[in-house]
């Protein structure tokens, strides 16, 4: 009797010990479900010098340095494009930009440039369970056309996979100068409605033309339509004067929106996934009465000082909650650098021995490096070990490697899994993409750059940076030519040959330069 006793004692403790040793149903649901919270922070014209980490320039940014060395700082990161709207459009979709004919710099009227029914990373963590939003500059196109700015706007962010969204509908230097939550223009008074036109002024409506006296910043090219702020606008508009924004507080404003977003989202058992897309260093450049000065480059290095500490504050936000170790930040920005990009604010006179592109040619436009190549971090405290890399890895790839960090099926068309060189684990980069700027293509193959011939001016005087266009092939290799001086294009014709069929095998069809691409 006392035998079996003892027995059952022994199966009693045993079962209990086994008990105790399995996860609870709510443990293995959290632990299935233990996905990062993910954030873009999407700087905006933001060259590869810019980021002190780079040694490339002789700004410091010990904000931005905190990620760029805590992660991977990737020294062949690209945008998709030179310029703005097509960037932003590559790295939601996943989706080479040229594919789209509409994907270029967009008015603040232009219709939503991303269809409703494409999938999009916001919509992929949906579906992967993640809450989203986007906080800042927008510039993808807002309604269908004609937008009514008084009443609720639709399609827009909301309508392509995000749940909030805070933003302005184009950039800092194009009307309507409001800000847009979920679709409604914030602080509007119904007794004042808004009017937008890129056509043609409203009558008696003041501009930096026919009144040059109210202007506080001055006009270089191209910004002398309607005055907000006493800052020269692209585009006019009439009305709205409760909701328009204030300048200066841009940066803290977008900032404590950021904060807002994640600090609500923090409390949620579903991971959260934030664009929080910048608005510096684009013009008009308007820091904060306490970084005014602080660079001794004028309002663009404060603009980007400006920034770095906006960076600082959000991280601290994330180490507050407690949710900086479950966080994965994507660092980069939306194009190259460049400094007279429509106003007098002493960004070339102040610029000193400070080089926006680093080491590379060309800038914002151009189809040379410093057009796309830029500043490309990935950082998870704790998770990503610091290391540099030399793999290419584009923004375009973004889509790709997180479906699969979430386990998701959802596919883009251009996107690339490199989910393993985002976080470090390997350095086997994608092989070839192809870049744009302002519709002109280039092919990126390796260590080599093919640029087809253009017409055009080979410089943008208004800007003066070089854009890449010549009546001749270019083929340069960029590891032995970063700054790509030497075309190879006469003396290497079997390897410009190669580089042409790479380029048209991705181009096919879309390609409207077929014919001007044969060898003679």
């Amino acid at each position: 009797m006392k035998r079996n006793t003892n027995l059952g004692c022994i199966l009693f403790f045993s079962l209990a010990i086994l008990i105790s040793c399995k996860p609870s149903d709510t443990e293995e649901t959290n632990k299935s479900s233990n996905k990062p919270n993910i954030v873009f922070i999407y700087l905006d014209d933001l060259g590869y010098g810019d980021v002190s980490a780079y040694s490339a320039g002789t700004l410091q940014t010990p904000n931005f340095d905190r990620l760029a060395n805590g992660g991977v700082r990737f020294t062949r990161g690209y945008a998709s494009s030179a310029t703005c709207t097509p960037s932003r459009y590559a790295i939601l979709t996943g989706t080479y930009p040229w594919r789209n004919e509409n994907a270029k710099i967009l008015p603040g009227t232009a219709p939503l440039l991303i269809d409703t029914a494409q999938m999009t990373v916001p919509k992929m963590l949906k579906e992967a369970g993640y809450a989203t939003g986007v906080v800042g500059k927008w510039h993808l196109g807002l309604g269908m056309g004609n937008v009514d700015w008084n009443q609720e706007i639709s399609p827009g962010p909301n309508q392509v996979g995000f749940d909030y969204s805070y933003i302005m509908a184009a950039t800092q230097d194009r009307v309507p100068t409001v800000y847009i939550e979920n679709g409604n223009v914030v602080g509007l008074d119904p007794q004042d409605p808004i009017q937008v036109s890129y056509q043609e002024n409203f009558e008696g409506e003041p501009t930096a033309i026919s009144n040059p006296e109210m202007l506080t910043m001055k006009w270089h090219h191209g910004h002398n339509n309607s005055i907000v702020n006493g800052i020269p606008r692209i585009g006019f508009m009439k009305g709205g004067e409760a909701a328009k924004w204030s300048d200066i507080d841009m940066a803290d404003h977008f900032l404590e929106k950021a904060k807002a977003y994640v600090r609500a989202e923090s409390k949620n058992e579903t991971p959260f996934f934030l664009y929080y897309a910048m608005q510096q260093p684009h013009v008009p450049r308007t820091p904060h009465p306490r970084f005014v000065g602080a660079s001794g480059m004028g309002p663009r290095g404060d603009a980007i000082l400006e920034a770095d500490w906006m960076v600082g504050e959000f991280l601290k936000e994330l180490e507050s909650l407690g949710i900086l170790e479950n966080t994965l930040i994507i660092f980069s920005s939306d194009n190259g650098p460049v400094l007279n990009d429509g106003y007098y604010d002493d960004a070339v006179e102040k610029l000193g021995d400070h080089t926006p592109a680093g080491p590379f040619r060309g800038g914002k436009y151009s189809l040379f490096e410093a057009g796309t190549r830029l500043p490309f971090i990935s950082y998870w405290e704790g998770t990503i070990q610091p290391s540099v890399s030399d793999a290419m890895i584009t923004q375009i790839d973004l889509f790709a490697s997180l479906a699969a960090l979430v386990g998701s099926n959802a596919q883009a068309r251009d996107s690339e899994d490199l989910l393993d060189v985002l976080m470090g684990k390997s350095q086997e980069g994608r092989e070839e993409f192809v870049l744009e700027a302002t519709s002109r293509t280039a092919y990126r193959n390796g260590d080599w750059v093919m640029i087809p011939p253009y017409p055009g001016p080979e410089v943008q005087t208004s800007v003066n940076i070089e854009l890449g266009n010549l009546k001749a092939y270019q083929l340069y290799n960029l590891k032995e030519d970063p700054s790509q001086e030497n075309n190879l294009a006469e003396t290497n014709p079997d390897k410009l040959t190669e580089m042409v069929n790479g380029f048209k095998a991705i181009r096919g069809e879309n390609s409207n330069q077929l014919e001007a691409l044969e060898l003679k």
